[in-house]
């Protein structure tokens, strides 16, 4: 049985399964592509909920595993080398997870760099423009009468879905026949731009063939649903 006591982490979220990847997150965009990760690798894995709108992440126990504060992070009992091994930020997880298995990412350098650079593009681009648009389009943001911001955002994230659009056209994933991280890495953000961002309209999604099509194909995948699931969200 692996001890996880190291981990202050775990004075404020147990482990009841301490022998199993312990996953701190919640169904954001982020926080599913873990979640999503785990469930098609079949890894075994312990779910806690991090509630951010009661600011947990900011709290001391979270903060040690994470000093940025952000979900999604994880303690994997049997790290490189058989021991325990935390780490945070969901790109650098969905690698290692990745990499641990040897699965969702090919072994071939070329095509395992471009795999990793279109999970890259996901992080620095489309994550952020999203989530900003998110911010403007329908969260406080949306109150301010400037709406300079908001159009700025849009348009960025249309541009971006432009750049999927083209990699998609002929595909059926980012990489081609083969589904990897780098498709998880990007269905939660489009989903969620078009769902829960309501930001559709504004980025001219029903303009697009390749993308909407990529997207319903991942969200078809049962491992994708369950994963947009876990953990299941406070109360």
């Amino acid at each position: 049985m692996a001890d996880l006591s190291a981990f202050k982490i775990t004075q404020r979220w147990p482990a009841q399964h301490p022998d199993r990847i312990q996953l701190y997150s919640l169904p954001t965009p982020n926080g599913v592509k873990v979640s999503i990760a785990l469930e098609e690798l079949g890894l075994p894995y312990e779910p806690h909920t991090i509630n951010i709108g009661q600011n947990e992440t900011w709290g001391p126990e979270f903060l040690s595993l994470n000093p940025n504060g952000k979900i999604p992070a994880i303690i994997d009992p049997d790290g490189p080398g058989g021991k325990p091994f935390a780490l945070w930020e969901s790109g650098a997880i969905l690698i290692y997870l990745a990499e641990k298995t040897g699965k969702l990412l090919p072994a071939d350098p070329t095509a395992r760099y471009e795999t990793i650079q279109w999970v890259m593009f996901q992080m620095a681009a489309v994550g952020p423009m999203f989530g900003q648009l998110g911010f403007f389009h329908k969260f406080a943001g949306k109150d301010y009468e400037d709406k300079r911001p908001r159009d700025r955002y849009a348009a960025e994230s249309k541009r971006l879905l432009g750049v999927l659009e083209g990699r998609l056209t002929g595909r059926d994933w980012i990489m081609g026949a083969d589904y990897t991280i780098a498709d998880i890495a990007l269905l939660g953000w489009v989903r969620n731009l078009v769902g829960f961002y309501g930001a559709g309209e504004l980025v001219h999604y029903a303009s697009l063939k390749a993308v909407p099509a990529w997207l319903e194909r991942g969200l078809a995948r049962p491992a994708v649903q369950r994963g947009l699931e876990i953990p299941r969200r406070p109360a």
